[in-house]
């Protein structure tokens, strides 16, 4: 089959894969035992820290070891909100969020707090005029992600930090997209925390990180937590860390020359799967954007058909939600830029990776027309 579904997850790397192995039966200590083989482990987890603040332009200090994005957006938001309440209880943030940081804003407007979503223009994009005016006195925190999983539209952060900081309001961003794609400098976009994920980028699932500034204050979600400095409780998995920190490192070194890659694969997958009585088109911006991810609209047929279509024919694609059979959602994030509903229903997403070459494109493309010619044929 044809894997063309990267911004869901990706297969762990051969070296990924051995370092895991490795790491959990050689140096399987528990990192908070004192005894040698505790400390081995201890060792493994703050290089591995300092790997990731270097990747970040961050502080080793402020990197948490968690079990992925999602964990990593629900402790990062809480946490710097109980570490400062005092400061109001209004949060800004977008419809375009992950569902993680979507949950998590629901539960807290449960608990009196007052989000504002603000609007995005056409290609995903947050204006900035539209944040400022969104800022209150009792603004404590923003939640922007930084590249859209369905679109990817890449936020500009570093205007948004500059807004953000002049008002002295928390900063958030969901990178779990982006990292180990294109560049996330913490301290250039005046960031307060980030989310990021091992599974998105070669490495295996369940291990994540989360980086607060050390310059902020927070407080634990569980109260009396000792494992990573009291942000999270749980023996740390140190083979996953090990096995994230390898990934990471395979990836970050390629990741400009692999974008340029994936725009030449997009721009011919594109191309060849457009047809004279059928009418495919791109969703999101032109420039500016993640171009391993695909959103598309094919006019008149429903993602969903698409994608089983896909599977049958060997490709895997996906739609802009998880959906079971003739109950396809529309997707939030066409809904955000503006679609109607019955366009949004229309989406699919393909999204590349560093497996996918010329000849799967190719292939994609030819798979398409054969079920696109039969289908429009058959109406």
């Amino acid at each position: 089959m044809i894997y063309l579904d990267y911004a869901a997850t990706t297969p762990m790397s051969e070296k990924a894969l051995d370092v895991y192995s490795q790491v959990a039966t050689k140096y399987y200590g528990n990192s908070s035992s004192l005894h040698d083989i505790g400390s081995t482990a201890q060792t493994i987890l703050e290089e591995s820290r300092k790997t990731i603040a270097r990747f970040l332009n961050g502080e080793e200090k402020g990197v948490y070891f968690t079990s992925g994005g999602s964990e990593s957006n629900y402790y990062a938001i809480h946490s710097l909100l109980k570490g400062n309440n005092k400061k109001g209880k209004h949060i800004i943030s977008t419809k375009l969020e992950h569902s993680s940081i979507a949950n998590t804003l629901e539960d807290l407007q449960n608990d009196g707090y007052d989000i504002t979503f603000i609007p995005v223009n056409a290609g995903g994009r947050v204006e900035l005029k539209a944040l400022s005016e969104a800022i209150r006195p009792d603004t404590v925190l923003a939640s922007i992600h930084h590249g859209n999983s369905e679109i990817g539209t890449i936020q500009d952060l570093v205007s948004i930090g500059e807004v953000l900081k002049k008002h002295n309001i928390l900063f958030h961003s969901d990178c779990v997209q982006t990292f180990g794609k294109i560049e996330i400098d913490i301290k250039k976009a005046n960031l307060d925390s980030i989310s990021i994920s091992s599974h998105k980028i070669y490495g295996p699932k369940g291990v994540g990180a989360c980086y607060i500034n050390p310059a902020r204050t927070w407080k634990p979600v569980i109260p009396g937590t000792t494992h990573e400095n009291g942000f999270r409780a749980g023996t740390v998995n140190v083979p996953g860390i090990a096995a994230f920190i390898t990934a990471a490192e395979e990836i970050f070194p390629i990741m400009n020359s692999e974008q340029e890659r994936f725009k030449g694969l997009r721009k011919k997958l594109v191309e060849g799967i457009q047809g004279d009585t059928w009418k495919i088109s791109e969703v999101g911006p032109l420039n500016n954007r993640l171009e391993h991810i695909i959103g598309l609209t094919v006019d008149g047929i429903e993602g969903q058909y698409i994608m089983l279509e896909c599977n049958r024919y060997g490709v895997a694609i996906s739609t802009g939600s998880a959906c079971s059979v003739g109950m396809q959602k529309p997707s939030k994030t066409l809904v955000a830029i503006g679609k109607s509903k019955e366009e949004a229903k229309q989406f699919i997403r393909l999204s590349l990776g560093k497996l996918t070459t010329d000849a799967d494109i190719e292939e994609t493309i030819d798979i398409f027309q054969r079920f696109l010619k039969k289908h429009f044929n058959d109406i």
